[in-house]
């Protein structure tokens, strides 16, 4: 597999497990460094993935749920430059859960986690990322309002659409950025939170999902794209 030019560096957010560190690892076979994140001071798959690594894994905590810590995320960073800034911190909840049946408590942790958190550390860290960079985050196929003709997984699906809606926003205020931004839809991947129902595994998944980001490069404006460089219609 050929290699990335020496010295190009990932920021990813939400890299001590999965999809996140399976990226990581992915994006280190591509002869990338990555700085990853976890939330507290477990050892992750993340912290395995780093000793092996021959010190071109770095590792940064963070609960992107906590403003302050995103901040002084930010502070500790001050002055590097990233190639790729990707937030892929996420959660899910009961999927047969309906908007009649939940809790407020339920509903604000699953919004709050994954549509306002993920976009509070983009508008953080985004002007970490190089004016040739890609600044993207992990959504879903199930974040589609045009594509939901099943229900189920409503919070979660209203979760994604929020941050779908909330990056557009991002993208229609920064109009003039050169930078690529992407939301990923990874597939059903049989992970911890995708559970063992999954259609795809991750070896399925991620090697393609990275291969995209990276085909994106260079070019300017927001997108919704799958694991396999398909548009997700909104």
């Amino acid at each position: 597999m050929s290699t990335a030019p020496p010295n190009k560096t990932i920021l990813l957010i939400g890299a001590s497990r999965g999809l996140g560190c399976a990226m990581a690892a992915e994006y280190l076979t591509r002869g990338w460094n990555v700085v990853g994140t976890v939330r507290g001071a477990a050892r992750t798959l993340l912290h395995d993935l780093a000793d092996k690594s021959e010190n071109r894994v770095e590792i940064e905590t963070v609960d992107i749920c906590e403003p302050d810590q995103v901040a002084a995320l930010r502070a500790r960073l001050s002055g590097r430059v990233f190639d790729v800034l990707f937030v892929n911190a996420g959660v899910t909840n009961n999927p047969s859960e309906t908007i009649a049946d939940v809790t407020t408590q339920e509903f604000v942790r699953v919004m709050v986690t994954n549509a306002l958190s993920p976009m509070r550390v983009i508008e953080a860290l985004h002007d970490l990322v190089s004016p040739t960079g890609t600044i993207g985050v992990m959504s879903s196929g199930q974040g589609s309002v045009s594509n939901n003709t099943a229900g189920m997984r409503e919070v979660y699906r209203g979760s994604k659409a929020a941050l779908n809606m909330f990056m557009r926003s991002f993208a229609a205020r920064h109009s003039e950025d050169s930078r690529p931004m992407v939301l990923m839809a990874p597939g059903w991947v049989r992970t911890d939170m995708g559970g063992p129902g999954g259609r795809l595994s991750i070896e399925e998944s991620v090697p393609n999902l990275v291969k995209v980001l990276l085909s994106i490069e260079g070019a300017p404006g927001l997108q919704y794209l799958d694991y396999l460089g398909h548009t997700v219609p909104w």
